[in-house]
């Protein structure tokens, strides 16, 4: 696939086949994301891979976030409702959940330059699995229960989830939303 046919196929894909994606398929994606840009060439990024029984113990974490979202339902249609309900309840049941981690930093810029590289770094990683026919989506509403699953992950105290990224066959084949076009203004 040409990288302009990844971009535009890539789509936030919540309905997942539950076959499993083979390690080695994981690892090539992976070693795509190193291949990012980052600031000074830190590389901030790290993966945390859960497949198995990890996997499952990931989902059952995020499965009771649902205590804390009664504003985001409220915003919800209620044909909407359903499928979020279930998507939370086994993560559109992806057999691959990867914890995104960068260092904690106090400074402001160097949270900033580790949070664009990893970025990219998930970008790559998006785009790589597009290729590869895998479909994916990024979770960041993990956060009322990030710190429960750097433990079950056993990630070190000195980094910090920053992103899910669910990985698998997709399930479904969504449209692609409507972009907006007034994102860019030029001056010459």
């Amino acid at each position: 696939m040409e990288l302009q046919d990844a971009v535009r196929a890539r789509r936030a894909i919540r309905r997942f086949s539950p076959e499993p994606v083979d390690r080695s398929v994981i690892e090539d994606l992976v070693e795509a994301a190193t291949l990012a840009p980052s600031a000074g060439n830190e590389q901030p990024w790290r993966f945390h891979v859960a497949t198995g029984a990890s996997r499952n113990k990931i989902v059952e974490l995020m499965a009771h976030t649902s205590v804390f979202v009664d504003e985001y339902i409220g915003l919800l249609e209620p044909d909407q409702l359903e499928a979020a309900t279930r998507f939370w309840t086994d993560l559109g049941e992806a057999p691959v959940v990867v914890a995104v981690t960068i260092p904690i930093a106090e400074d402001e810029l160097t949270k900033l330059n580790y949070c664009l590289s990893t970025g990219a770094a998930i970008e790559n990683f998006m785009l790589a699995a597009t290729d590869r026919g895998l479909g994916t989506c990024t979770v960041t509403f993990s956060f009322w229960v990030r710190d429960e699953i750097a433990e079950a992950l056993d990630v070190e105290a000195t980094r910090r989830i920053v992103s899910l990224v669910l990985l698998g066959k997709p399930g479904e084949h969504p449209d692609r939303p409507p972009k907006r076009t007034d994102l860019a203004t030029y001056q010459d």
